[in-house]
């Protein structure tokens, strides 16, 4: 008899299921985090869940009901302001009546606030780890200290999610969590709208760098490829898609290599998905040449559309490597490699067969089997 699945049985007893999500940041901000949150929340309301988002923001506390959840948004308090510290949010966590409460990623202060509180209520706790990268030298030295320091209290979790196998490893070595109590569930991936218009930008080929503008998503490495590139393919065009702190200091090592003419920025908000997904579409090879990611949203994206991918090899990157159109690159490899790479991986078929891959549905229906899992074993 085939097993008992989340679409099945498990989603006939979810009805009520009171399930606090907890995020740093949310829609309007636009990342890998907000983007799983925002894409799960109201496939887990279509099933039955009745969810709180509960996140961070500099403004005073407030509270919006939006495609049948509620989103409460409370005041970070201290510096820096990135690790999100809210009081406020605990207490309504604490005094909310939630039957779960689950964290969605590890790198900021609110797990260290958040899992104790719902510990000591004896609130199931759940938390997917999403951890990535950062520029700055000192809090990826400190990273792993911070997962040690957070340890007890994911070893006191019902379930412990990773978005990829990298991170169960990682977290199974560096902070003592039970194997047994882990699970892996992919990000989804959706293919975005796609609209008639003429793309953004061109190139032949067109060559797309995607992810926030922060040094460890090595934007800049995929620039110092393009002398090459354009040697060997005098029209290709490389496009950054993305926003951040890093920019200036790309766009400078642009002009530095006279490369004006064959780079350009872009970045879209969370309302300009179709524009997105039409420069996706219609660009021959997308690429990320990251320090550290775990499952990014983004590749998740191009893959979808059937664009072919060439990434890192390293971290949770080097799982994409499996699927057909996706290319693993030395991290560091040189320059005239990684243009060779690129240029071979926009030569891909596009006719090849699709991918396939998981999606958002699937990814909420592993959600609400956790959560039915975890209340049924604390009741």
């Amino acid at each position: 008899m085939k097993p008992a699945t989340p679409t099945d049985e498990r989603l006939q007893h979810v009805g009520g299921m009171r399930v606090a999500m907890v995020s740093a940041r949310y829609d309007p901000y636009v990342g890998g985090i907000e983007t799983h949150v925002r894409e799960v929340a109201g496939r887990l309301v279509e099933r039955g869940i009745d969810l709180t988002v509960l996140t961070t923001h500099r403004g005073e506390r407030s509270v919006e009901h939006r495609g049948g959840f509620t989103i409460e948004r409370h005041r970070t308090v201290g510096r820096p302001e990135d690790l999100h510290l809210s009081p406020s949010l605990v207490r309504s966590l604490v005094n909310g009546g939630f039957d779960a409460v689950h964290v969605q990623g590890i790198n900021t202060a609110l797990p260290f606030l958040a899992l104790p509180a719902a510990h000591r209520l004896g609130i199931p706790s759940v938390v997917t780890l999403h951890t990535g990268g950062h520029s700055s030298r000192v809090r990826t030295l400190g990273r792993v200290p911070q997962w040690r320091a957070l340890g007890p209290s994911l070893r006191r979790c019902a379930r412990v999610i990773g978005v990829c196998q990298f991170e169960i490893e990682t977290f199974v070595r560096h902070a003592g969590v039970d194997r047994s109590r882990c699970s892996v569930i992919h990000n989804g991936a959706e293919r975005l709208p796609v609209g008639h218009s003429d793309p953004l930008l061109d190139g032949a080929p067109l060559v797309l760098s995607v992810g926030r503008l922060e040094r460890y998503k090595g934007h800049q490495r995929v620039i110092a490829a393009m002398p090459e590139m354009l040697r060997r393919a005098p029209g290709a065009r490389l496009g950054i898609v993305g926003s951040g702190p890093h920019e200036q200091a790309l766009r400078r090592q642009v002009a530095e290599a006279g490369l004006g003419r064959a780079v350009s920025f872009a970045s879209f908000g969370p309302d300009e998905r179709e524009e997105l997904g039409t420069l996706l579409a219609r660009a021959d090879v997308v690429t990320l040449m990251s320090d550290y990611e775990a499952h990014p949203v983004a590749i998740m994206e191009a893959l979808a559309l059937g664009t072919p991918a060439v990434v890192a090899d390293g971290s949770g990157l080097s799982e994409l490597g499996r699927w057909a159109l996706v290319r693993t690159v030395a991290r560091d490899t040189v320059p005239q490699l990684l243009a060779r790479e690129l240029l071979q991986a926009a030569r891909t078929d596009v006719a090849s067969p699709a991918v396939e891959l998981p999606t958002w549905d699937d990814c909420a229906d592993r959600l609400v089997g956790v959560y039915t899992d975890v209340v049924r074993c604390a009741s």
